[in-house]
């Protein structure tokens, strides 16, 4: 029974001692720099797979707007800073749409299409992107 009853009794003190980051930590005002490491091993072309251009994303652009296509595994911290890498604007929010695939059938056979993912980036006045030239 004695050997059961090992528990340490320094866990709770390390449970204190560990830094607890909370979502506006990973992306703090003072923080800059930017890699595949802070990341969470995802770089930011793999992230950002593409503008979504729609006549409802072009009238989004007059509200400093802009969407993306992004990948189906990143969340809104991952866009914000794959954003700050290509453009080098940093976003005021970032807003993600999850959207199932449809079921197709086509005869006797059906499938499905691939979920997919969007997301709003807001941008503070004045801050552009340039993503809608030569479109």
């Amino acid at each position: 029974m004695g050997m059961f009853n090992n528990k340490n009794t320094n866990d709770s003190d390390d449970k204190n001692t560990k830094e607890e980051k909370s979502m506006k930590d990973l992306y703090a005002e003072g923080e800059t720099k930017i890699d595949a490491k802070n990341a969470g091993g995802k770089i930011a072309y793999r992230v950002l797979v593409k503008p979504a251009i729609t006549e409802k994303a072009t009238d989004l652009g007059a509200l400093n707007q802009y969407v993306f296509i992004v990948s189906i595994n990143a969340n809104k911290i991952d866009v914000a800073k794959a954003v700050y890498e290509v453009y080098g604007v940093k976003p005021v929010s970032v807003n993600i749409i999850k959207s199932k695939g449809k079921v197709i059938t086509r005869g006797k056979i059906t499938g499905r299409r691939k979920d997919s993912k969007k997301a709003i980036v807001t941008l503070k006045k004045g801050e552009t992107i340039s993503i809608y030239e030569g479109v």
